[in-house]
Parts: C-alpha cells; structure tokens; sequence
C-alpha cells in the first residue's frame, strides 16, 4: 500500500537544494509512495491539509461546483474565518450541508485538529538540517511536523545540524536523529538500497515557492570526506570516511531523461584533490558533457512537464510547473495573442490549485508550436564548480594542467590562515601558469587569526590581481564554534583577537560589495584601506562612516573623529578603546567622565538613518 511521505526543509534561506532529501524522495516515489516537499510557512502546509480534506466532502455533497476555483476564498475563511470570505463561497448561504462542512473544518484548523492523532495524515515524516545557527528555527520545525506524522518513530531528521549535535537535537526533539550520509543498506526499510547512492529527484524543487539561488545546475558528489582533519571544520564528523570515486555519468543521464539537462555541474566534494583517481574523475566529467568548450541548450521546460504529467510522475510538481510555463507564455505573446490568454483562462489553466492535466493534455497540440518558439536553441557556455574549494597544499602542475580540461570557474582555493600564504601562492601561480585565470577563495577569520592577518590575505589577492593579470574573488568567512554550548546555535562568537566592533566594521564593509572581495587595487585601497595602519583605523572607524564614506569624508566629519581619536593620550585612548570594542555606545557615560572621550565616544552615537536623512536635504 502506498505511504504517504511529508519531506521538509526548514524556511531559512540557503543557496542550494537539499541533496539528502532529494535522494529519500527518489527512495520513496521509486517504491511507489506518494512523496511531498514543502518549505515555507508550516501554517501553510496544514492550511492545504485542511483545504484538501475538505475539497473532499464538498465534491462528495456538490459536484456541479468547480470548488478549486473557489480555493482562496475557502482558505482566507478557514484561517481567519472572514464572513466576507465565506460569503463568496458557493453554495455557503443556501445549502445547510455545505455551510455546515465549512464551519466543520474552520473549527479544525483553528482548534489544530490536524494533530490529533487520528487525524495525522502522513506516514513517515523527514526533516532535513542545515547550520547550527538555523538552531531555533529547525528544532521549531522538527517539533511542528512530528505532531502531522502517524506515529512518531517514523520521524527521521538528518543532516548537517543534526549529525554534529545528536544529543542535543535529541534532547530538544524526542527524535534520535541520523548522523551522517545514508550510506548502507535497509536503513529506511528491509531492503537492499543505498539511499546515498540514489539519483537526485528535481521534481521536488518544483513543489514549491521558494528559489534557490543555485537552481540550474547538476549537484553531485564525485568523493566524500577529506583527508585532512582541521579543528574548526564538520566534514570529518558528517564523512569520516574518504571515498576516492564516486560515478556520477548514471546519474546525470536520469537527470537528463526525467528532468531535463541543467547547465552546469556543481560538486560539493570537499577535497577532490586527495584522490588517487582524480584523472578519472576528469575525464567522467568531461565524458558526462562537460568538456572545455562543452556548450548547453536549455531544454523545453513545457515539454519536460508535458512528460512527466504523462508518465505521473510527481503530478503535484508537474502541474505547478506547467502552469509557470504558461505564465510565461503570456509575458512572451500576452499582448499579441489574446487568444492564448483566452484558452488558459477558459481551461483554468492560470493557477495551479485550478489547473487539471486533462486540460494540460486538450490544449498542448494548440500551445506546442508556441514553446517550441520561445526554447530555441541558442547555445550556452557549461561550468564546473567544485564549490568547496580544493587544497592549496596539493596543487601541483599535473592536477592543474588536467583540472584545465574541463570548464571549470572559479578555481577555489582555500585560505583559511595567513601560515599557509607561500603555499597559496604558489598554487595560484600555478593554477595561473595553466590557464585558469578565474579563481576565487574562501577566507576564514574569527578563529585564531588576528584582523591584520585578514587584510594580509585579501591584499595578496588583490595584488596577484595585478601582478597575473587574472580575476580573483575572495569570500571572507566568519567562524562559528559549532559545538560549543554557549555559541552554537547563534552567530555571537568572538574570536580571540576580535572584538565585536571589528567584527562590525568588517561586515559593513562586506555589506557594500555584496559579501565578496575582488580584482581593483584602487577600490581596495578605500574598502579596506592601502595598508596595514590604514586597515586598523578603519576597525577603530564609527559604522556610519563607513557605510557612508564619501558623505562624511565630503563634510569633514570623518577628519574630525580622526583627529580627536588620534590625539587622545595612549591612556585614554586605551579607555576609549574598550568602549568602541564592545560596539554599545548606549550608556557609557555611567562609567566615563572624561570630556575628551566623551567627544570621541559621541561619533559613534551617529546613526545611518541621520546620514540618509542629511544626505536627503
């Protein structure tokens, strides 16, 4: 018998799908459960719940009526139970039954039946986790969902979160969560499969509103784990074991046969390096449709939908997602066709809760020609990601020279402390000397760095920049101590040589080039100063200046605040110091006096709303 399966990810935003999950929703849809993923507002998914329920018993009492159309009207009166909304319900004022159902599951809703146990609606029920500072809003998840499962034994959570603290997701859940990868057999069920080595199921992606950032590209692994054991990284607890090879040609080709091709290939290997068959990792790559000048041509989503509507696969996605095909097909011919708009809105074609896939099915000889216009077949440059970047300390001239084989951008290379400086740059330069000339690396600091040894970091980029004439963008990354009882579920961590209004400045400076340092000696120099004294006196910087920068600098503001810190005696610079590292300037004047700090400590007290309202006049 089928088994109804409920795969949740927690409504945080995150840059890429949930691979596990994808891999448990192929596990289950393989062996012929019905298989549903959501993200977004928990209230929402049971709202649907509801809304489903009682479409039911309204098309069992009233068949004349198309009640889908009627969807959000139903849904606003069974959430806020609006005599407005129940008013435009057919049926609601004149038929005691119907009037009685909608009441019925209004007092469901509200009374949060949908827990109860004889209504719990789903079989097994599996929450998916991320970062540890995601602490609050995925154990709220995890303890939502588990009320919708059956029985709660059925309940699984895994992930990054919950594989570094089992205990403590345990203690705050009631689930023993998994830890690690769903690597061996009968771990879901008695039977033989390996969950992590299934395909990814992409139809889920399509079931609901959110967008992933990384949203057109294979994700995959082709290794796990790493060989290196650093204190301040997960991967040794998530894979402690390194695999040298993992095939991904299978995979891709049942991507491309259900879903369509995507356009680049994303692996999350985090030390592709390490492996003794790394030439044959290349060339799966390359025989996978990837080569250096590999070019790609978007298949036609219409069709693909089309597909899978036929074959049922995933009815729910599918139909969510023809309907977002032909709402881009009224943006295209809207205006010079209105016959096309006509046949949708006739079909009920132009919402999804209203869409049926016979109706998909009546118009698609009369709409083909049309997405057959829009998906032509103009060619696009494939890339390579390996995004969690490769090791420094094993670059050499033979793995670059192959690495140059495929289309990969950027090349990554960790940098996570200034020590190992001579053996970066040294992998840039020989990543440089075979042809890569667009690179990019992590940068971590907040751990046992010092601030100065960031700047060191970001200046070298900038000026193998110059000197190679390449394009390198450095993503600077703050440390979480994710473990720790006091830090791991919040992003409050101070490293040894930090403080908070370094840490302040540093993110101000971020904000205004979007998370990322690249090439351009000049715009470095003002982002971060032209050296190492300029780099501590913008830490020591009031944020509003930084943020604003030529604003205060134009009205002498900036020169100001310099010339009163600067000229503070080492004392009571060393006073004033303590104050402007906490970054709470609000009650400082219980503990200080001194006329001179006070002038120095009031700069800080200016707030960005004050500059935009300045700049405004």
């Amino acid at each position: 018998m089928s088994r109804k399966i409920l795969l949740v990810e927690p409504n945080y935003k995150n840059k890429y799908p949930p691979m596990g999950l994808m891999k448990i929703a192929t596990y289950y849809r393989d062996l012929g459960d019905d298989v549903t993923f959501f993200k977004g507002d928990l209230k929402e998914l049971v709202l649907n719940d509801t809304y489903e329920a009682l479409l039911k018993q309204l098309y069992v009492n009233d068949a004349t009526v198309f009640w889908e159309k009627y969807k959000p009207q139903i849904c606003l009166y069974l959430k806020k139970g609006l005599k407005e909304a129940y008013d435009e319900i057919p049926l609601s004022g004149e038929n005691p039954i119907i009037a009685e159902l909608l009441k019925f599951y209004r007092k469901y809703f509200y009374n949060k039946d949908y827990f109860r146990p004889e209504n719990r609606k789903y079989d097994r029920v599996g929450v998916t986790t991320l970062f540890t500072f995601y602490w609050d809003i995925t154990i709220e998840t995890i303890n939502f969902v588990k009320q919708l499962c059956k029985d709660e034994k059925n309940v699984m959570v895994g992930g990054v979160m919950a594989s570094i603290l089992p205990e403590r997701v345990e203690a705050a859940t009631g689930i023993r969560p998994f830890v690690g990868t769903l690597s061996e057999p009968g771990i879901l069920d008695d039977n033989d499969i390996v969950v992590d080595t299934l395909p990814l199921d992409y139809s889920i992606l399509e079931e609901i509103d959110y967008v992933y950032p990384a949203n057109d590209g294979y994700l995959a692994y082709m290794t796990r784990g790493c060989v290196n054991k650093c204190p301040f990284c997960a991967v040794p607890k998530l894979e402690p074991e390194y695999k040298s090879y993992i095939p991904i040609t299978k995979q891709i080709e049942m991507t491309n046969n259900r879903f369509g091709g995507k356009k680049d290939l994303l692996l999350l290997d985090n030390n592709v390096l390490a492996s003794c068959q790394f030439d044959q990792i290349i060339d799966e790559i390359k025989a996978a449709g990837f080569a250096k000048d590999s070019n790609y041509v978007q298949p036609n989503l219409y069709e693909v939908a089309i597909k899978n509507l036929r074959d049922g696969y995933n009815e729910r996605a599918y139909i969510k997602s023809v309907v977002k095909q032909y709402k881009l097909l009224i943006q295209k011919y809207g205006e010079k066709d209105q016959a096309i708009y006509d046949l949708l809105e006739e079909k009920h074609l132009l919402e999804d809760y209203t869409a049926k896939k016979e109706a998909v099915f009546e118009t698609y000889d009369i709409l083909k020609p049309y997405f057959e216009e829009i998906y032509s077949k103009k060619p696009r440059k494939r890339y390579v990601d390996f995004n969690q970047g490769i090791d420094a300390r094993l670059i050499t001239d033979s793995n670059m020279e192959k690495l140059f084989e495929i289309p990969i951008r950027p090349v990554r290379i960790a940098f996570d402390h200034w020590k190992l400086h001579k053996t970066y740059e040294k992998a840039v330069r020989t990543a440089v000397k075979h042809g890569h000339n667009n690179l990019s690396n992590y940068v971590l600091y907040n751990y046992k760095d010092k601030p100065v040894e960031l700047y060191r970091r970001l200046k070298l980029n900038v000026d193998l920049c110059e000197e190679l004439g390449v394009s390198i963008y450095s993503f600077p990354m703050k440390y979480h101590p994710i473990e720790d009882p006091e830090y791991f579920s919040n992003r409050d961590y101070i490293g040894v040589h930090w403080n908070r209004k370094f840490i302040r400045t540093v993110q101000a400076v971020l904000n205004s080039t979007k998370g990322k340092v690249g090439k351009g000696y000049s715009f470095f120099c003002k982002a971060f100063g032209k050296d190492e004294e300029e780099f501590m006196k913008l830490l020591y910087m009031p944020e509003a200046m930084i943020i604003y920068r030529f604003y205060f600098e134009e009205v002498g503001l900036t020169d100001e605040w310099w010339k009163a810190f600067s000229s503070l005696p080492e004392e009571k610079k060393t006073i004033a110091k303590r104050v402007i590292e906490t970054n709470d300037f609000s009650n400082y004047e219980e503990q200080i006096e001194d006329k001179d700090i006070l002038h120095v400590l009031a700069f800080y007290r200016i707030k960005r709303e004050d500059a935009e309202k300045a700049m405004k006049k």
